[in-house]
């Protein structure tokens, strides 16, 4: 990709009581995919294809675990947006 495409990076901390299982893994991934955009999490030194569930679910997200979302592409503020609202609202779990 060409260096001069957009790119968007935040912090988030999962707060959902159970963290990252597969019922919120499969929502961001669900959101993640109507972006054209690429999507990265990263945890730690772990990083995850922001589309990937199997990569999502191997982040090991609990409950406080801070991430760092970065998007790269077209819609990347956008993404990043969207993505963060789904995080803040728990997952629409709590």
């Amino acid at each position: 990709m060409p260096d001069d495409l957009e790119q968007a990076q935040r912090e988030v901390v999962i707060t959902n009581r159970q963290g990252l299982h597969a019922r919120p893994v499969m929502k961001f991934v669900d959101l993640a995919m109507q972006y054209p955009c690429e999507v990265s999490v990263i945890n730690g030194q772990q990083r995850a294809d922001g589309k990937s569930p199997m990569e999502m679910m191997l982040l090991v997200g609990v409950p406080g675990t801070r991430l760092t979302l970065h998007a790269r592409g077209e819609r990347a503020a956008a993404a990043l947006e969207a993505l963060a609202q789904l995080i803040d609202s728990k997952f629409g779990e709590d």
